[in-house]
């Protein structure tokens, strides 16, 4: 595989820069190829060498501002793009129950699109990389982020099964709960899953310990109790909220376990993985829906009742969402990416809004606003402490030699009257 590849982990539900699943390679050779340039030109002539460096930092900084411009600019784009899908797939969902009442059937549909991932990929990388591989030779060298033996049934049962489980709970619980509760809800809840991100790679990963962090989780739990109070803690809303932190709770472990078990992965591991885990469960877990159909615990009356187009419209849009979210990290940053994902409870909440189907009260809204500011707390970096410090002694850096000009003036003035007087004076005499 080559070496400068970005790595990336595939998530369920959201790129956690919480917990550091996405690794990007590649800066290293960039910076050696700089070093190596300027000191192949410093060899050759003093003043060459001096005009080519000032041309050649000037040339540096417009190339890095260029690269942040456009990584930002992609970043507006891909909050748009993650929000919209987010929050349509959660409304289409919504709609969807109304006319076909089968969650889990409606979770293995979606999750089987994840077969999709590796044949995307492949032609992707038909078209970019210079060496074209056969599908067999790229799934085999993708295999090999399994173990040396590649994809075996014992590394199939023991590091690729028990991750489809947690992503088939995750979404079948979000999916259980948008039957009880509304949208608004449902996304502001999951938000949660950060702060259970960070909880369970402080005790397991023995990640480092942010004060900033903790005080996040503390809103996220607050923000539960509080959303529970908002109804009166009645059976239906207790229900819907507890389905829906279940949720945020699988979809942790299973970004948790990933870390810990499988570490990072390069795209088209990624996409393989993804696969894997949606070919799986068109293979294994069919068995299921159709338990559910004879029991008549999710019973259609015939395939002509079926909304495909609200199916494939839910299932279209969490595919979308999960190529955004897992692959994203190649043209922007992952906080901009996260930030899609609260910026959807607005929007599901003035959705709801619209279609009347929530109550806005005061307990309510201040749940969903302690929920979103846990979520912006966890996206901090873990240096932001250093960062303040760093800009605030560069202000004031800034501000000394302002003040020791104006003190240095102040003075002159006053030496320059002392003349005049002086001179006047004299004059009078």
């Amino acid at each position: 595989m080559k070496k400068h590849s970005a790595r990336v982990a595939p998530l369920s539900a959201c790129n956690s820069p919480v917990l550091t699943l996405t690794k990007v390679e590649g800066e290293d050779r960039t910076r050696e190829n700089v070093v190596g340039t300027t000191d192949t030109q410093a060899a050759s002539g003093a003043a060459g060498a001096e005009s080519s460096s000032s041309r050649r930092k000037l040339h540096c900084c417009i190339r890095v501002t260029t690269v942040q411009v456009q990584k930002a600019l992609w970043g507006v784009a891909m909050v748009m793009c993650v929000c919209s899908s987010w929050a349509g797939s959660t409304q289409l969902a919504k709609l969807t129950f109304k006319q076909f009442d089968a969650p889990f059937t409606l979770t293995w549909f979606a999750t089987s699109w994840n077969s999709l991932f590796f044949p995307l990929y492949y032609i992707g990388h038909l078209c970019k990389s210079p060496e074209r591989q056969t599908p067999r030779q790229r799934f085999r060298e993708c295999c090999r982020f399994f173990g040396d033996d590649g994809l075996t049934p014992k590394v199939f049962f023991t590091k690729v099964a028990p991750f489809g489980l947690l992503w088939i709970l995750t979404n079948y619980l979000y999916l259980q709960a948008l039957r009880k509760i509304n949208t608004t809800d449902v996304s502001a809840l999951f938000c949660c899953n950060k702060a259970f991100v960070f909880l369970l790679s402080w005790i397991v990963l023995r990640d480092r310990f942010m004060g900033v962090r903790i005080v996040a989780a503390i809103l996220a739990i607050a923000g539960i109790v509080m959303m529970t109070y908002a109804d009166g803690f009645h059976s239906h809303s207790v229900i819907g909220i507890t389905l829906v932190v279940s949720s945020a709770s699988m979809s942790a472990l299973y970004k948790v376990l990933f870390k810990m078990v499988l570490g990072s992965a390069k795209f088209g591991e990624a996409a393989l993985f993804l696969s894997i885990v949606g070919s799986a469960n068109f293979v294994f877990v069919s068995f299921v829906p159709v338990i559910l159909y004879f029991t008549r615990v999710e019973y259609i009356g015939s395939p002509a009742d079926i909304p495909w187009a609200y199916l494939c419209g839910v299932a279209g849009l969490l595919f979308a969402f999960n190529i955004l979210v897992n692959f994203g990290i190649a043209i922007t940053y992952p906080t901009l990416i996260s930030l899609g994902i609260v910026l959807s409870v607005p929007v599901n909440a003035m959705v709801d809004l619209y279609t009347c189907e929530i109550n806005f009260n005061t307990v309510r809204l201040i749940a969903v606003c302690i929920i979103c500011l846990g979520f912006l707390m966890l996206l901090l970096p873990e240096d932001w402490d250093q960062c303040i410090i760093q800009l605030s002694t560069k202000l004031r850096k800034r501000d000394e030699p302002a003040e020791g000009s104006a003190e240095a003036g102040a003075t002159t003035g006053l030496n320059w009257r002392g003349r005049a007087r002086t001179s006047m004076s004299t004059f009078a005499h």
